[in-house]
């Protein structure tokens, strides 16, 4: 229906009503009051609250401070079921975002094409909406995580997307973190399914199959940008995560998904 984003506005406030939508909001900055359903909820900054459709609410700045924050009115039908969990159970819940960042730059992305004129607009941004949504649900399907694991993965993965071009060690990634290497590698392993090397090198396929088609750089000169000073290496581990070598991806590579040729 409409996607907003309040930045700091003095005397923020909403009436005491039932909705007729649903609502999800994304605290950015600050601290928001809201009573729903005749209970006092506080939102912090990096929180998150879907409050569905047919809540009674009210909200306004907490303590009279201007706040940021992204909010999301949507409505789906009554009977439909998403297989999003919180979509579908339809009760107001509240928790903290683990990837803030990135949400915020979906929020920002989301806010600006339902604003624009650009065609297919609907479509992206419902792209968008849909990515969100299953983002907040893959990271309420993980309750055994502790806030310290998901802090320390996420340093973690962000060293590695600013650096997958890098040689990389596990002890450089360790030290990270202050903690053992196995540690690490176990820590990051119960957060995204797999070894912090591994995920560098999916990170580094990715971009690989992205030049093969979008550049005119040689095999050669991709494995070096990539980090692989053995062009025979990176063919083998090429093969190994898309399941076809560098030469035969970019003659079908165009036709393909590279996200899902990744293991």
């Amino acid at each position: 229906m409409s996607v907003n984003f309040d930045k700091n506005i003095p005397n923020w406030r909403t009436q005491l009503e039932a909705i007729n939508y649903n609502v999800l909001v994304l605290v950015r900055e600050g601290k928001v009051r809201y009573e729903i359903n005749g209970q006092e909820v506080i939102a912090d900054s990096g929180d998150v609250l879907f409050i569905p459709r047919s809540t009674l609410r009210s909200g306004e700045n907490w303590m009279g401070i201007p706040h940021q924050k992204h909010t999301i009115l949507f409505t789906y039908e009554a009977d439909f079921e998403t297989g999003i969990p919180f979509l579908d159970e339809r009760q107001f819940i509240q928790f903290k975002l683990f990837n803030d960042q990135y949400a915020y730059h979906r929020c920002e992305r989301l806010y600006e094409e339902i604003r624009g004129g650009k065609s297919f607009r609907t479509m992206i941004c419902f792209g968008i909406f849909q990515e969100l949504i299953g983002m907040l649900a893959r990271e309420l399907d993980k309750p055994d995580l502790t806030p310290s694991k998901l802090k320390y993965a996420e340093i973690i993965k962000t060293h590695l997307l600013e650096h997958y071009r890098q040689h990389i060690e596990i002890e450089q990634l360790s030290k990270l973190i202050c903690r053992s290497p196995n540690y690490t590698t176990a820590l990051f392993r119960e957060v995204y399914g797999h070894s912090p090397i591994r995920y560098m090198h999916q990170l580094r396929m990715l971009e690989a199959c992205n030049l093969l088609i979008s550049s005119d750089m040689t095999i050669a000169s991709i494995s070096q940008y990539l980090g692989y000073y053995d062009t025979s290496y990176f063919h083998r581990v090429f093969k190994k995560h898309t399941g076809m070598s560098p030469t035969d991806y970019m003659q079908q590579g165009a036709h393909s998904d590279m996200t899902k040729l990744l293991s």
